[in-house]
């Protein structure tokens, strides 16, 4: 099945997409509150049935699908991509031994969280601002030290992300062996839709599904990926994440950016020249095939208001 969430008089609702049409669940419904019932499916096949309403998929406002998920994890999956960002880096063309090892992942900021077609500000204080082009994989079952052969019963289904990054601060504030942080936390877009795993497998190869991914910025290709190049699988990640602690129902899960979906791995590969940074008026266009395409318009943010030095003690 396809879910949106979307703004009503009510306040957010979620409804099935089905022909492009908008199938209402009750007033209250939320695909969190779905998940940690485990009534997902059977709320979805009442809609189908028997809707609250039906409207056109045009005419409602999109949200993200799951606006308030209980944490955000997102990993480096696409080695391509940690090739080209370690270019950047000055690390050469290595990609870091321990990569291979397990699939790393960092915390991001659940109240950062925006809607597939709404505006994105420019970090404070940020003059080199990206994206990052992934694909979220939302739990659906809670589960802790989940084995990786049974960790796919945990995914409730699939939707785009965007990782809007302010790249210099991440650059500078990871020199302190620590982070990302700010240069992470302002704006993080999921949607359009959230599909369910049954729809995708007809597509489903190695670690993900063979679907094409792409990137573009003012109208312009600025790359494309194979989803199934994950070097990793969702099943790796749900189980690494789960280790020593737990996973939760609405947990979004980031696939980290694909090979071309990011303008650090073209700076990495060919220097700053090759592409300004994302400015006020931009307009970036993601797709995913079967999850759909978003837009956003790259809009002004706020200045940064000055911190203090530290006191030196030492």
């Amino acid at each position: 099945m396809r879910f949106v969430t979307y703004a009503d008089v009510d306040g957010d609702r979620v409804g099935v997409l089905a022909d492009s049409l908008v199938h209402a669940l009750p007033v209250g419904c939320t695909l969190r509150g779905l998940l940690e019932t485990d009534s997902l499916r059977e709320a979805g096949e009442h809609a189908l049935a028997q809707p609250e309403s039906v409207q056109p998929l045009a005419d409602v406002r999109l949200r993200a699908p799951i606006p308030d998920p209980p944490t955000v994890r997102d990993f480096m999956t696409f080695e391509q991509h940690v090739q080209g960002v370690a270019l950047l880096a000055g690390d050469g063309a290595t990609v870091p031994s321990r990569w291979y090892e397990a699939p790393a992942f960092y915390f991001t900021n659940p109240y950062a969280i925006i809607g597939p077609h709404e505006d994105v500000p420019v970090p404070p204080g940020s003059r080199l601002f990206d994206l990052e082009l992934e694909v979220a994989a939302v739990i659906g079952r809670a589960g802790r030290d989940i084995d990786p052969a049974d960790a796919d019963n945990h995914i409730a289904g699939y939707t785009i992300l965007v990782d809007w990054s302010a790249r210099d601060l991440q650059f500078a504030e990871m020199e302190v062996r620590l982070g990302p942080t700010k240069g992470k936390d302002s704006a993080t877009t999921l949607g359009p839709v959230f599909v369910t795993p049954d729809e995708l497998e007809p597509w489903r190869r190695d670690a993900a599904y063979d679907l094409a991914m792409t990137v573009d910025i003012n109208g312009r290709r600025l790359g494309e990926d194979r989803w199934s190049s994950m070097a990793f699988s969702y099943a790796d990640m749900v189980a690494y994440a789960s280790r020593g602690t737990e996973v939760r129902p609405g947990d979004i899960l980031g696939s980290g950016t694909c090979g071309g979906g990011c303008l650090a791995e073209l700076w990495g590969r060919h220097g700053f020249e090759a592409h300004p940074p994302l400015a006020p008026g931009d307009l970036v266009t993601v797709t995913v095939e079967q999850l759909g395409t978003l837009t956003a318009r790259i809009v002004e943010g706020v200045e940064a208001r000055p911190i203090p030095p530290a006191r030196r003690r030492l």
